[in-house]
């Protein structure tokens, strides 16, 4: 038996107003269509903004369904509707927002487990690590320099 010891670095800003200029604009893009989030179920919101190599910014929020697995998270909204419109486009930056109808969300919040499989496929596809910065509605927000930090035993087609 041998050990595996992975770590991760991430770094945590005390609010929105102390991330660099270019990522308040891009968690503001986030904001904005959380509200177009459908949500009738969880009563809760996100928000994701990608900012791409060709400085074209993509947008995508959370679209429930009464059936539960036909519905879609923020993030793989935006990441597909990136890969379908720009598919050579490489992917710098994304910022997720999430707010809750019956609470206050002041955590940050991370993409979930099936958000971050599809964000690292693209990663892989690109060669190039994607700057994710996440927080709720307000408070705290999380930065990591790759998917590889909140996944780092990625799934990828080395593996098939």
């Amino acid at each position: 038996m041998k050990p595996l010891t992975i770590t991760s670095r991430l770094e945590v800003y005390d609010s929105i107003d102390e991330v660099p200029e270019d990522i308040q604009e891009l968690m503001q893009k986030a904001v904005e269509v959380r509200d177009t989030a459908y949500a009738p179920y969880s009563r809760f919101k996100v928000g994701a903004a990608i900012y791409l190599e060709n400085e074209e910014i993509v947008v995508g929020s959370n679209q429930e369904n009464a059936s539960y697995p036909s519905g879609l998270c923020a993030e793989r909204t935006a990441v597909y509707y990136a890969g379908a419109k720009f598919p050579e486009t490489k992917i710098l930056k994304i910022a997720i927002t999430a707010k809750s109808l019956r609470h206050k969300v002041v955590s940050p919040v991370p993409p979930c487990g099936a958000c971050r499989q599809a964000l690292a496929e693209y990663e892989v596809k690109q060669e190039e690590p994607i700057e994710l910065y996440f927080m709720g509605e307000t408070g705290k927000v999380v930065k990591a320099d790759s998917v590889k930090d909140l996944l780092p035993l990625i799934f990828d087609s080395s593996c098939l």
